[in-house]
């Protein structure tokens, strides 16, 4: 476990064996078990609980992100999209869309155009905005059924998903494909608990790389029925592969005790796996971000 103040999410990072943190209205480096220090001391988050991110890959053909570029939703001041490089910070997009931004996720395979994507929560119902590298926002739909967190564009080895746009349901402890034509199709029932504050929160596709550990941000939470601990939790491969965990599958944990599954889709139907637990009073937020431990060491 890393003990920081007010962990709300993570991504991979740019030096080997590091993440991006954002934690306290700030970003941070993180190489665990026990490195943390300022990334981009000039960004501070213009207010709201959940400037979730996310990190470009290096697979936008015809436009760049920044390749040491950090994206965060912006939630005051101007709702939409803040871009953070080194000592600069800039306002990216604007989010027109009403209600809560949620999620946000780069597509690097290709069927979204290699766009930014962000979930615009508004009842019952999400809309799924694509920002192209200039800050241009094209809608994907209005209609997807309520999603919101660490959300994720799947690979080629996720079956007839590949491709989409995978969002976690809290609510009702579902897992949707999102299509770039904005059709929504469920991949399947988490069968973990669910509910506000409870449900499926984070996710993640497992690497092909085997020496690795995974985290997730464990926000303190006062008051609340999981009221969280200000730290990352983290489990290695070894465990994971222990129960099951094989390559490519998907991982979704629920906000309330990291409670996680393991999903593998082929052309036709999709297995769940439930493999993992955090503990009890655990308070998840974000995407689930992973580290080789090979590259840590070295």
């Amino acid at each position: 476990m890393v003990h920081v103040y007010r962990p709300l999410d993570l991504a991979p990072g740019r030096r080997a064996g590091s993440m991006v943190l954002a934690a306290g209205g700030r970003l941070w480096e993180v190489a665990p078990p026990s490195s943390i220090a300022p990334f981009a001391p000039a960004y501070r988050s213009p207010g709201g609980e959940e400037p979730y991110i996310t990190v470009p890959g290096d697979r936008h053909r015809g436009c760049s992100y920044g390749p040491n570029s950090v994206y965060a939703i912006r939630l005051h001041d101007g709702r939409g999209v803040t871009r953070i490089t080194g000592a600069h910070v800039t306002f990216f997009a604007r989010i027109t869309a009403p209600g809560l931004i949620d999620g946000i996720a780069f597509d690097q395979r290709g069927a979204f155009g290699y766009r930014l994507l962000v979930t615009v929560n508004h009842g019952s119902t999400t809309t799924v905005d694509a920002i192209d590298c200039h800050g241009a926002v094209t809608p994907i739909t209005q209609t997807a059924p309520r999603v919101e967190g660490g959300i994720v564009v799947a690979p080629s080895t996720f079956g007839r998903f590949a491709g989409d746009l995978i969002a976690p349901d809290e609510t009702g402890g579902r897992i949707f494909a999102i299509t770039p034509r904005g059709n929504s199709t469920l991949v399947a029932n988490s069968g973990l608990p669910h509910g506000n504050d409870i449900g499926v929160e984070s996710e993640w596709f497992v690497p092909a790389d085997q020496n690795a550990e995974f985290y997730v941000a464990d926000r303190l939470t006062p008051g609340n029925r999981h009221p969280g601990d200000d730290v990352l939790l983290g489990v290695s491969y070894a465990a994971l592969r222990a129960a099951g965990v094989r390559p490519f599958d998907l991982l979704v944990a629920t906000e309330g005790g990291a409670f996680t599954d393991a999903i593998r889709c082929g052309p036709s139907t999709c297995q769940v796996r439930y493999v993992a637990k955090g503990p009890p009073e655990g308070h998840v937020e974000g995407h689930i971000a992973f580290v080789a431990r090979a590259a840590r060491s070295a």
